[in-house]
């Protein structure tokens, strides 16, 4: 009966388990529920800023702000990473840091420079063992992150931008697209397209102190960009809850999978045991009439 007490403990000990990922399944499905919300209140803001920046822009258009100049020549560029601080999400981070490596390879084949700013332990932890000229990371933001713990990495990015160190910063981000699908993605923030920032609906006018065309529009753009990344952050973050969900979905029910063949190991074992057990005690009977 070793065998049998053995399949018993294997048994619990996997039912264990299967309780661990339903609760850990529920309560991601609760968090993606408050992140979509988030995701849903941050974007105004963004196309607000957008429409402001548009106006602001077609008002003075002699004025070529640094974030719209195209670079001349490309020696250097940088990467927003923003990855997960916890596992047990399936391939949401390998399958965007595979994204992000077939573009840098683009880059360090033609000799062009890159930076990397991180957003996540993952990110961090990958880039650690890979390599790559690191300027600065934000971690352990928890499920309701800050636009103020991200400042510091932005303006990281944008002082180098300015300073004309990089001539391209990207951002690497997964796109909620919906519960079972996550895209990761690799876009370009600066240098700002023509067609990126919304065309004009309407007209009115501002009344400007002191320096409407550059002092205004660099406190615009940087918070357009500010509010990009936080916009990334928050849709990382619903990515992240929804891939484990999924996750903890598939390991339930592959739990409840393994249950039920140790089950059906248990019995047989166990019907031989007593199917063994009678055929003694009848062989014994037997011999001794």
């Amino acid at each position: 009966m070793a065998n049998t007490r053995e399949i018993r403990t294997k048994i619990n000990s996997i039912t264990s388990t299967q309780k661990i990922t339903r609760a850990m399944e529920l309560v991601a499905a609760s968090k993606m529920r408050k992140a979509q919300e988030r995701m849903a209140v941050s974007k105004p803001y963004a196309t607000k800023i957008r429409d402001v920046i548009a106006h602001v822009a077609a008002a003075n258009a002699e004025y070529a702000h640094a974030y719209m100049q195209k670079r001349t020549e490309t020696k250097r560029v940088g990467f927003i990473v923003v990855s997960t601080d916890r596992g047990l999400c399936g391939g949401l981070n390998i399958n965007l840091f595979k994204q992000l490596l077939k573009t840098m390879k683009q880059y360090s084949d033609q000799n062009i420079g890159i930076d990397l700013c991180f957003v996540g332990v993952k990110a961090e932890a990958f880039f650690k063992r890979f390599g790559g000229n690191v300027l600065a990371s934000a971690t352990h933001l928890g499920d309701q992150p800050k636009l103020q713990d991200l400042i510091g990495v932005v303006k990281v990015m944008l002082d180098k931008f300015e300073e004309g160190t990089l001539d391209t910063i990207y951002i690497a981000a997964n796109d909620f697209v919906n519960t079972m699908t996550q895209k990761p993605c690799v876009r370009k923030m600066l240098p700002l397209q023509p067609d990126e920032i919304s065309e004009t609906k309407g007209h009115w006018d501002y009344i400007y102190e002191p320096d409407a065309a550059r002092e205004l529009l660099t406190q615009l753009m940087q918070r357009y960009i500010e509010s990009q990344v936080y916009q990334a952050v928050i849709e990382n973050l619903a990515c992240e809850q929804a891939a484990r969900m999924v996750a903890m979905k598939s390991a339930t029910e592959n739990a409840g999978d393994l249950i039920n063949q140790f089950k059906l190991i248990y019995n047989k074992m166990r019907q031989a045991s007593i199917t063994q057990e009678l055929s003694e005690i009848v062989s014994g009977a037997a011999a001794i009439e």
